[in-house]
């Protein structure tokens, strides 16, 4: 399933991409309890069940996805008559990040593709690196930097060296410690789409937190695709446009440190819970990498497209 967090007016909810059409699965499922089942209060069983929310529904684990899986196939059996109310066009709602709140940080890796760890190296003028042993250059995000897949990216005021990272995320779906690698997937949701928005002046001088962390600097979605439907996530492409230019071309198989050693070393000692949203590097062809470097300004449209997943597309404005 392709899972998102729409609006409708002023209210959050959670859906799933069904044609080109948006299905409120817990309201789905209520009707699908009453007409289906018969049952009593379906509103207050289908809250229980499948809530709608993203971070409760994976707080609920497989059987939230079982029932929403049961919510899309029913919906779908149905006349366009029946759907008024529970199935809406793409094209009418607003669609925001898949997790627009999440509890904590992002967890976020650097220098995990080895054409990015050289153009870093080379800018910086240090040497390169040897293959990490353990987390490649691991910071944080604070939740205040998570915007919408079509949201702008605001050009603050702080720097003059905008960037750009297109990556490929995935989100914990299972709470755990110390995971072996061969168990890893046991525990992840599904795959988004990431940009790591990155003031370059700040990251250099400052440090990555404060280069990293602006608000607007984690642009993610538009869906969070069920695991099922993306059957290996290093055989993916990925491509990000500026201004429809070709900046980064690459594929996820190209990653340094897998998706399952990431989830064993992180969980290392440290929780990881269910909504933890956790992003594994870009690949060359920043802006700050180009010869000349090339930052973004005002006006200037994003587009970030991984294979299976779908594609960001964020203008940059300047901040007021």
């Amino acid at each position: 399933m392709k899972l998102l967090t729409y609006r409708i007016g002023r209210r959050l909810r959670l859906g799933a991409l069904l044609g080109d059409s948006v299905v409120d699965l817990n309201r789905g499922y209520a009707r699908y309890l009453w007409e289906e089942r018969g049952e009593d209060a379906p509103k207050k069983l289908a809250n229980r069940a499948l809530p709608p929310d993203m971070l409760s529904f994976l707080d609920r684990g497989m059987g939230a996805l079982d029932a929403a899986r049961v919510a899309l196939e029913y919906v779908e059996r149905l006349d366009e008559s029946e759907k008024t109310g529970i199935a809406h066009k793409l094209s009418s709602v607003s669609i925001a990040s898949p997790i627009p709140r999440p509890r904590k940080n992002v967890f976020c890796l650097g220098m995990n593709y080895a054409d990015h760890v050289l153009e870093i190296s080379k800018t910086r003028g240090t040497p390169i690196p040897p293959p990490p042993k353990d987390l490649p250059s691991p910071f944080t995000k604070p939740p205040t930097a998570v915007v919408g897949p079509y949201d702008p990216i605001v050009h603050p005021r702080v720097t003059e060296k905008l960037d750009y990272e297109i990556e490929l995320a995935f989100v914990i779906g299972r709470g755990g410690k110390y995971i072996p690698e061969e168990e890893a997937y046991e525990y992840v949701a599904g795959y988004t789409v990431f940009n790591d928005v990155s003031a370059r002046d700040l990251q250099f001088d400052v440090g990555v937190f404060r280069g990293k962390g602006l608000d607007t600097f984690a642009p993610m979605g538009p869906y969070l695709v069920t695991k099922d439907e993306v059957p290996d996530p290093h055989r993916l492409s990925m491509e990000l446009k500026v201004n429809g230019e070709v900046r980064q071309k690459s594929n996820t198989g190209n990653l340094i440190v897998k998706i399952p050693r990431i989830v064993h070393l992180l969980s290392a000692g440290m929780t990881l819970e269910p909504g933890d949203i956790v992003t594994t590097g870009t690949p060359g062809g920043v802006g700050i990498g180009r010869v000349p470097p090339v930052f973004l300004k005002p006006g200037d449209v994003v587009e970030a497209t991984i294979e299976k997943i779908g594609t960001l597309r964020n203008q940059v404005v300047a901040e007021d």
